[in-house]
């Protein structure tokens, strides 16, 4: 495999894990026209409240979600672009708005899974854009940045090609369980990370979330969050597959 191949495949596998929905190429799936509308209308919103911060907010989710969900990589690329630019508006105004650093890192990812060796400048802005929200509020989006970092950590080569660290991976994926157990997508990157390098640890960790798991149905529940579930309910049972052979 040539490393301009591994490069995209390892931030495509990376960055489908920060929503619900992977990205999709060819036909657009019906789901995706729920997410555009939602885009257009937070663009519209934003196009005329553009010192917003909430407005601002709502575009930049409503970016990533298109984002992810675009049919190719020049729509995918458009559409994370307007999202930086939004979130780099946002900070000029904000430069201490923790959820504006974490959106800005969030599209910064969209973004680098359009590129191949020019993704890795784009992997360190997200680094820093994180560990930026975890210093002013480490709990937006359920402890996203710390989430987040988890995974970049994880999954990204590490030195002398990137940043990857399983020792930070770790860190930061126990750091958001504890911050925000509630969450279950927290739960589950830290299981199937310890499932490669902890399997001891593993049925701890599931026992803990399935403790939280019949609120988080009734919290995390609606059309926005179906995605969400059927990706989670998938990876759950692929954890209690392997539950019967740990030691």
């Amino acid at each position: 495999m040539n490393s301009r191949l591994f490069i995209w495949l390892w931030l495509a596998g990376l960055c489908a894990t920060w929503t619900a929905s992977a990205a999709m190429d060819g036909d657009v799936a019906p789901s995706v026209y729920s997410t555009k509308k939602a885009y257009d209308a937070a663009k519209a919103h934003y196009q005329t409240n553009v010192n917003d911060n909430a407005a601002e907010r709502q575009f930049a989710i409503a970016c990533f979600d298109w984002a992810d969900e675009s049919p190719n990589d020049s729509l995918r690329a458009d559409v994370a672009a307007e999202g930086i630019r939004a979130c780099r508006h946002w900070l000029q105004r904000e430069p201490k708005d923790a959820a504006a650093h974490y959106y800005l890192g969030m599209n910064l990812g969209q973004l680098a899974r359009t590129k191949s060796l020019g993704a890795l400048p784009l992997v360190r802005e997200m680094e820093k854009e994180w560990l930026a929200t975890v210093a002013l509020d480490p709990h937006v989006d359920f402890a996203g940045a710390d989430r987040n970092l988890g995974l970049l950590y994880r999954d990204t080569p590490g030195f002398p090609l990137s940043i990857g660290s399983r020792s930070k991976a770790e860190q930061h994926l126990e750091q958001a369980v504890k911050l925000n157990p509630e969450y279950p997508e927290n739960h589950l990157n830290l299981i199937e990370t310890h499932l490669k390098r902890k399997p001891a640890a593993v049925a701890g960790e599931y026992e803990k979330l399935r403790g939280i798991l019949p609120a988080a149905r009734k919290q995390l529940s609606g059309p926005y969050w179906q995605s969400a579930w059927a990706d989670w309910d998938t990876r759950l049972k692929k954890i209690q597959a392997w539950l019967p052979a740990s030691p």
